[in-house]
């Protein structure tokens, strides 16, 4: 077994520590969610807390860790009666992005089912993860269906599967920790509100500290035991101290004073429903308990809120997470009642809160040694480049536009106008990408439509098309008992549709002619409206640019729409109008991201007033603008073209362009969603005329 990085090793990221060893005293809290940028040893602090965790006593044999003195009685290895107990180290099981559904909920036998007759279900990691840990990294990126299951499993505390007419229920109580980068893309809302903690880190720009960091993975990367033999004390001394403090827990008084700093709180910050609230309690009683009392303060409180709030005030996937302090504390203030008595020799074993220094205050309290009295510096960053607490970074300045500098003209970005509902813009035909809300598409979830021979693991049965290919050679195949005799060609696959996400790539003319702070206002609000309806859909998104002589990637295909949203805002106008580079810019995302991703189906929106004026390029720019669109139509990509001409005057240049990329133009004022119901048919219909040329091209 691998020697993991000692959880008191880990210096720096204050919040972070003190939010999974809350979790760690009270399992109630809900878990933690650790938003970062890579690189900053969130997942190193996470995997380093299991070997934190007491011993779990599980009845001997039980395969679902039921608890010997209150057994579960729907368990499916059950019922254990006088069965013996056992104690074993806490489990963390690492859920990967990738993983199915049947490795996350469980499989059942099916060839053992239909031969013998009997219900054969082998658990899966929601099974493993009881009364443990499950950690999920880049939780950010993993699939719908599986977040469903989560959800359910964490609302319930049980996992229920029904597949086949065989129906499997087991306990499944968890504390679920998620990492994610944010730059990747946003959690759905639903996943979001069930951590009950959130964390921000970033990596520390201090150079000693920096040092430090690589001293310290160094260190361990050579000789992994010895490193972790000289944390060995200050290990034991924080998980004795976690012990303590889930023992005192339950002695922990919330009086009517904090109960109602926490209403008032959770109300003046208008968080959505009561789990902000309860969430807050949890966490109150468990920082008091951590710090040895039994009485919660408005300290704890204001903790609390700093650590259970900032996630769940967003308001659309375009707001950071965030908590105003000034406000915070003017709520605790006003709300403030008569504070419990500090005592000054607590009975729990150590007397460092969050504010002594964190969850690691000294040797005495179980945490990292101040310098000179351990093996390393309290005040040093965490192994992979981790911060100092409050470090963040300033947020780097978008890059300057290419190809134009500071040519005269040039306009600043002017703010984005309100975004409005859109109804779904979608892929004709049927694809085969990932699970998403937009296109139509062959998935693993959805409604059966048929059955097929698998190819590979079978991983959907279809339970009747197989019944039907077994039957007929029952007799041939000497079939002598109630067992229906099936070989491995009699199975089938089920063939489901539901739908997918799509790449929508965005082509946003920024010349001059698009340079009026009215009309360009109105532009980005549309395709801000855009990008939310990409973020609920589950598609990719990119960001492509032209303007002066040239045109830019100004996002590469991503899943984070706020990154789209960030670069859009900051977009100037001016210049010339190379609508060819532009074309040709995207054609090329395009291109690259089919050998990356063959599955995932591109719907390219192109916003221009339609007008050609020049680049990098000899000859007539209309020409060749009409030259670089019927390459997007030649490869079938699904295209809209919003058509941003204003004025008494129109030329129809767009309707133009949408005709050469074989898609459908649409005013600003039809992309709403009174609107745009039409566009949906006439992009469909178009995009079903282009393929079937491409086809007998």
């Amino acid at each position: 077994m691998s020697t993991r990085y000692p959880f008191t090793a880990v210096v720096g990221m204050d919040d972070l520590r003190l939010a999974l060893l809350l979790n760690a005293v009270s399992p109630s809290v809900g878990g933690v969610l650790v938003r970062g940028e890579k690189g900053t040893a969130k997942s190193t602090a996470v995997r380093a807390l299991a070997e934190l965790l007491p011993e779990v006593p599980v009845v001997a044999g039980c395969r679902f860790s039921c608890d010997p003195g209150a057994p579960d009685p729907a368990c499916p290895d059950g019922p254990h009666g006088d069965a013996t107990g056992t104690s074993r180290p806490a489990r963390m099981v690492e859920l990967p992005v990738g993983a199915s559904e049947d490795r996350l909920v469980g499989a059942l036998d099916i060839e053992k089912a239909l031969a013998d007759g009997v219900k054969a279900f082998e658990p899966g990691l929601l099974a493993a993860a009881h009364r443990g840990i499950l950690y999920v990294d880049e939780v950010n990126l993993l699939s719908d269906h599986l977040i469903d299951h989560l959800l359910d499993a964490a609302a319930m505390g049980a996992s229920h599967v029904e597949r086949e007419g065989v129906s499997v229920r087991h306990a499944a109580r968890f504390l679920l920790v998620g990492t994610m980068n944010p730059e990747e893309g946003e959690l759905r809302p639903q996943l979001l509100d069930r951590f009950g903690l959130t964390v921000e880190v970033a990596a520390s720009r201090v150079p000693e500290e920096r040092v430090e960091v690589v001293r310290r993975r160094l260190a361990f990367e050579d000789d992994a035991a010895g490193f972790a033999a000289r944390w060995a004390g200050e290990e034991s001394a924080l998980r004795e101290r976690i012990v303590a403090a889930r023992t005192l827990l339950p002695s922990v008084a919330l009086g009517d004073a904090v109960l109602l700093q926490i209403a008032a709180t959770c109300a003046a910050f208008e968080v959505d429903g009561m789990r902000a609230d309860i969430v807050m309690a949890r966490t109150a009683s468990a920082l008091a308990a951590w710090a040895g009392r039994t009485e919660v303060t408005s300290e704890d409180v204001r903790q609390a809120a700093l650590l259970a709030l900032p996630h769940r005030r967003r308001r659309s996937p375009f707001d950071a997470p965030g908590l105003d302090e000034d406000k915070l504390d003017e709520t605790l203030e006003q709300f403030k009642g008569e504070e419990p008595d500090e005592d000054p020799e607590p009975d729990g074993p150590g007397d460092g809160g969050p504010g002594d220094g964190g969850p690691g205050g000294g040797p005495e309290g179980g945490g990292i040694p101040p310098q000179g009295e351990g093996p390393a510096p309290e005040d040093v960053p965490a192994p992979e480049d981790a911060p100092a607490a409050g470090d963040a970074p300033a947020p780097e300045p978008a890059p300057a536009p290419q190809g134009s500098g500071a040519a005269s003209g040039e306009r600043a970005a002017v703010k984005a106008a309100e975004p409005f509902r859109t109804r779904m813009l979608s892929v004709p035909g049927l694809g085969e990408g990932a699970a998403g809300r937009r296109s139509r598409a062959r998935t693993e979830h959805g409604r059966t439509t048929g059955s097929t021979r698998p190819r590979g693991a079978l991983t959907k049965l279809h339970l009747a098309a197989t019944v039907r290919a077994a039957a007929p050679h029952q007799r041939a195949r000497g079939r002598s008992g109630p067992g229906l005799v099936v070989r491995r060609d009699d199975l089938r696959q089920a063939v489901r549709e539901g739908r997918e996400g799509n790449l929508v790539l965005f082509a946003v003319d920024a010349s001059g002619s698009m340079a009026a702070r009215q009309r360009m206002s109105a532009v980005k609000g549309a395709v801000l409206s855009l990008l939310l309806d990409a973020y609920q859909r589950r598609d990719k998104v990119g960001l492509v640019t032209f303007r002066g002589r040239d045109a830019e990637v100004a996002l590469p295909p991503t899943s984070s729409v706020d990154a789209a949203a960030a670069r859009l805002e900051q977009l100037p106008t001016g210049g010339r109008t190379p609508l060819s580079a532009g074309l040709l810019k995207a054609h090329d995302v395009l291109r690259v991201e089919r050998l990356r991703d063959p599955s995932r189906r591109p719907l390219l929106v192109v916003v221009t007033d339609g007008r050609a004026t020049g680049g990098r390029a000899a000859g007539d720019p209309v020409a060749l603008a009409a030259r670089a669109a019927r390459l997007h139509a030649a490869d079938g990509t699904a295209s809209v073209v919003v058509d941003c001409e204003t004025g008494p005057v129109r030329l129809g240049l767009a309707g133009q362009l949408a005709r050469e990329l074989g898609g459908t133009a649409v005013t600003l004022d039809e992309l709403r969603a009174d609107s745009i119901a039409g566009l949906v048919r006439d992009v469909q219909a178009a995009g079903q005329t282009t393929q079937t040329a491409w086809r007998a091209a």
